[in-house]
């Protein structure tokens, strides 16, 4: 079994040099995260191995393609093709001039244009081929990050079985910001994601926005993070902190050569605190307003002038683009402004270096910082944050953290701020520099014990963990699945059987569930099986419905079979009248209706059904999160209401129904069974009302859940279409 790791990127840029392939190694913490755990896993007892798919960072001419994948496949790469147009469009387009602004909250940076989103699709579908190329049965593949949130589906109509993780890197927007994709658009992406069988986030902020948008956009409801996706698969979607590797980063830290160059660089920057901004020239790190900050910091404490300096180190990225071009600009300015208003002969106050900086450089930074200011507007993790703390041999230094991080969910002990609140950063300065050592230390103990026990290892530990028990819980209820030798016995047994009874329920189960229960009006192709299958003098074909006798007269009452409505309070057997089950008395009703009026009031779309024995609250159409708060606010009066009284409540699939106590299923089947012996009993359901169905037919039945719910019954199918065609085959039997 392989491990195939999918991101936009491989871990090594290609060049072309000379006629000749040149590989760098990508910087960035996705890439040195997940190296330290793929590693970590190969040597481990399982000796897990892996395959690195991506774009190599240049297009690839067709003749040197295959020199690229011989050479890849020995740093356990395979490479994605695509030209540099596509890959540009796709990289500037959709990715960074729409979804990045987005999943960051700068809505207003956000483009909407279609072209990129065709490019989006497209290289979604090239990476699908590329992985389908290399696939081979019981691999596992884990996707990663906002590039490729459509490819988890895309995998998944092809090989409907593979096993696939996706893990977000950056935050997941808020149900208002992500609405504002276009209708489709957002559909689309959270279809995609929904693909795979495990979905983590970094943070529960991000888990909660995700779960949110899925039931306001696409309806889809979630217990404690498991999602059954199209009453067909149980999926998990999860929170999963990304560690950094502690132990690497100690052992880098303590080393000679590091230490020598930290020993060099404070020697130069001379006897002064030193405060460190290391960030991606990004608009959403809040380089501008720590500096502004820092400038109002000198300004209110004069006495700190010629004693602090602050190293702003700036990595270029994404250069040529308009909002980074201005930023670029704009921070020029203002360490010039404050360099030029404060420094003297002597003392800079900002060391400023635009360039690309190499990790032992940054350790060496980090071991002399005595505060490092990590304040960004918005960001998934913020790897820096904990790197920082985990470099700090000797527990001394303070580490000022945007609430914004989702590393402020870990490192509590830092100085939480505001990276908005300027007054804020400038108090946090003043109380980082003056922090007694003995502070800094406990603050830093905490940290480090945290970010050591939950290292990048363990995370990638916990997540192909959890997704490996997804997947062992699916094989059981897939193990009910009916299967093609238990279909033929079903089929067999039918055939040879003299004295047939078939119960089936109507909604889910030979229909599909529609948002107003009027118009699930039942297909000419379900008629047309129904029909064949009464016509056959050794059957006895009941629809067992919640529906009332009125509608299901209507529908069925031409055929000859026999119909169960309202769960079982009437019957109407071949050729009889209508007759109740039992005798009760429904005054009740005029104290609960007004109640369940009041709901349908309070939320709009829902609305009151009244049977003869039971009234019946829907919320299928309204607006599914608040029908989530309504439905439960309902069935907690109606269950305080209907305490020690002849009546219950039950909740069924988007709706709450109060009926007579004594009313089910299971009554109605028990008294058709009792009046003959059958050799063949076939019962197919979907929901809480079909359990007493199921417990109530003998043992030598047959049962059959329609999704893969739990239940009583013993086999499940996946849909009501699963259900139309074992009817059709029962039928081509009858006909043959």
């Amino acid at each position: 079994m392989t491990l195939l790791v999918v991101s936009n990127r491989l871990p090594f840029t290609v060049s072309n040099r000379d006629n000749k392939l040149v590989f760098h190694a990508s910087p960035g913490g996705l890439v040195s995260g997940l190296t330290a755990y793929l590693d970590w896993a190969k040597q481990s007892a399982s000796g897990s191995d892996y395959l690195w798919v991506g774009w190599p960072g240049m297009e690839v001419e067709e003749g040197s393609r295959e020199q690229l994948r011989t050479r890849a496949a020995k740093h356990k790469a395979s490479p994605v093709f695509l030209d540099a147009d596509t890959m540009e469009k796709f990289y500037r387009g959709f990715c960074n001039s729409t979804l990045w602004p987005l999943f960051h909250y700068f809505p207003t940076h956000a483009k909407f244009r279609e072209a990129d989103w065709a490019q989006y699709v497209k290289v979604n579908e090239a990476f699908r081929d590329s992985v389908l190329s290399v696939y081979q049965p019981n691999d596992t593949v884990w996707v990663h990050d906002y590039h490729l949130m459509l490819l988890p589906k895309l995998l998944r109509e092809k090989v409907p079985d593979l096993s696939i993780g996706f893990f977000l890197h950056t935050p997941f927007p808020s149900y208002d910001i992500f609405r504002t994709l276009p209708t489709k658009w957002r559909s689309d992406i959270l279809e995609g994601i929904l693909g795979a069988d495990l979905i983590g986030f970094h943070t529960i902020d991000y888990t909660q926005h995700f779960l949110r948008c899925i039931l306001r956009i696409l309806g889809q409801e979630h217990s404690f993070g498991q999602v059954l996706i199209g009453g067909e698969r149980t999926i998990k979607v999860d929170t999963f902190p990304m560690g950094v590797d502690y132990r690497q980063i100690r052992n880098a830290a303590i080393s000679d050569d590091i230490q020598e160059e930290g020993r060099g660089l404070r020697e130069r920057l001379g006897n002064r605190k030193i405060i460190l901004s290391q960030d991606r020239l990004d608009y959403t790190k809040g380089i501008k307003h720590r500096l502004e900050a820092y400038a109002i910091f000198l300004e209110r404490y004069p006495q700190w002038q010629r004693r602090v300096v602050l190293v702003l180190s700036v990595v270029p990225s994404r250069l040529g683009a308009e909002h980074y071009d201005e930023m670029k600009e704009e921070i020029d300015k203002l360490v010039g402004n404050i360099n030029g208003k404060y420094g003297t002969i002597d003392w800079t106050p900002i060391v400023y270096r635009y360039r690309f900086l190499p990790y032992n450089q940054l350790l060496s930074l980090f071991s002399i910082s005595d505060v490092a200011l990590v304040t960004p507007l918005r960001d998934g993790m913020n790897l820096v944050a904990k790197e920082y703390v985990s470099s700090k041999i000797d527990q001394k230094g303070v580490l000022i953290l945007s609430e914004m991080a989702g590393a402020s969910k870990e490192l509590g002990e830092a100085l939480i701020i505001n990276p908005n609140d300027t007054s804020e950063i400038v108090d946090a300065i003043k109380t980082a520099l003056e922090m007694p050592e003995a502070e800094q230390v406990r603050r830093n103990q905490a940290m480090q014990t945290r970010l050591e026990r939950y290292d990048v290892i363990r995370w990638g530990q916990d997540f192909t963990n959890k997704l490996h028990s997804i997947k062992e819980e699916q094989k059981k209820f897939s193990a009910k699945l009916l299967d093609a030798a238990t279909r033929e016995k079903i089929i067999r047994d039918y055939d040879s059987s003299q004295h047939r009874m078939l119960f089936l329920d109507y909604d889910g189960t030979l229909s599909p569930f529609k948002a107003r229960p009027e118009t699930a009006v039942p297909e000419k192709t379900l008629l047309t099986v129904l029909n064949a299958l009464s016509e056959d003098p050794r059957n006895n074909l009941v629809i067992i419905s919640g529906r009332n006798r009125s509608l299901l007269q209507e529908w069925f009452g031409a055929l000859n079979l026999g119909i169960v409505a309202e769960h079982g309070a009437w019957i109407r057997q071949k050729g009889k009248d209508w007759v109740p089950t039992i005798k009760v008395e429904t005054n009740w009703k005029e104290k609960v209706r007004p109640t369940l009026q009041g709901y349908e009031d309070r939320l709009p779309g829902s609305l009151l059904e009244e049977k003869e024995f039971s009234l019946v609250w829907h919320y299928r159409a309204a607006d599914p999160e608040l029908a989530y708060v309504r439905s439960k606010e309902l069935a907690d009066e109606l269950s305080y209401f209907t305490e020690n009284t002849e009546i219950q409540v039950l909740q069924g699939s988007k709706s709450i129904e109060v009926r007579n106590v004594g009313i089910n299923k299971g009554m109605a089947a028990k008294l058709l069974l009792s009046e003959r012996a059958f050799d063949f009993v076939l019962a197919m359901g979907d929901d809480w009302a079909d359990e007493d169905l199921f417990e109530a037919i003998p043992d030598q039945a047959y049962s059959i859940k329609v999704g893969l719910a739990k239940s009583f019954a013993k086999f499940n199918l996946r849909n009501h279409r699963e259900v139309i065609q074992l009817l059709s085959d029962l039928y081509k039997i009858d006909k043959s």
